[in-house]
């Protein structure tokens, strides 16, 4: 039905959970849909199935592991992100090398961490275990930087292809910016001209600010 609206571009699936995004909606989303882009966003969570179980979460690890793997065989330059939570009670030195293993041999694009924090009236709140807070940071730094190397490794595999982008209305220090429909964000000389533009571009070369530059085609 959202492929079927008007004026609409671009959809983008952000947060669904791994269980709930089936072959059925990677297929339609990849191969038929007119607007919805290869991009999607997934939560993991947690690289360890003891720890899945005691989320609560409604899946575990092989799935996660199967939902990847057919994004990527359907289309090898689909963009996927990741949301990890790290320090949640019970993680222990190997858990959490469990999930640091785990995502860097996945094919993945890019993490978003976060960092365990207590909250009120819930189960974790009552758990044993739980981890110090440095502990929590150091983790959640070791997985920052992995997704930095995530995304670098994407974006070079991307460079001398094309892509789609769609151009903010900002002039960011000289240079435009947008995002492909595979989440790639590039910049190039401003030109007014170009806001709020769709247009395909080559990608060129990384910035040391970690975006593409492209070039117009």
């Amino acid at each position: 039905e959202l492929d079927n609206i008007s004026g609409v571009d671009r959809f983008r699936i952000s947060s669904i959970e791994p269980n709930l995004l089936s072959n059925e909606i990677i297929d339609f989303c990849l191969n038929d849909s007119k607007h919805f882009v290869p991009h999607f966003h997934i939560p993991l969570q947690s690289g360890s199935d003891e720890l899945l179980i005691k989320m609560r979460r409604k899946y575990l690890r092989e799935t996660y592991t199967n939902r990847v793997e057919q994004i990527k065989r359907i289309s090898p330059d689909a963009c996927i992100g990741v949301d990890v939570i790290v320090g949640f009670p019970g993680e222990t030195d190997e858990a959490f090398m469990a999930t640091y293993n785990y995502l860097n041999e996945l094919n993945i694009s890019y993490l978003h961490v976060f960092t365990y924090s207590e909250r009120a009236n819930t189960t974790a709140n009552k758990m044993e275990d739980v981890i110090p807070m440095h502990t929590r940071k150091e983790r959640s730094k070791m997985l920052r930087i992995l997704s930095e190397k995530k995304k670098r490794a994407f974006y070079e595999s991307q460079i001398g292809k094309t892509g789609i982008v769609l151009w903010e209305s900002q002039n960011d220090n000289g240079f435009i910016n947008g995002f492909t429909e595979n989440y790639i964000k590039v910049k190039h000389p401003y030109d007014e001209s170009l806001e709020n533009n769709m247009m395909e571009v080559e990608y060129l070369s990384i910035d040391t600010d970690g975006m593409m530059f492209a070039k117009i085609i």
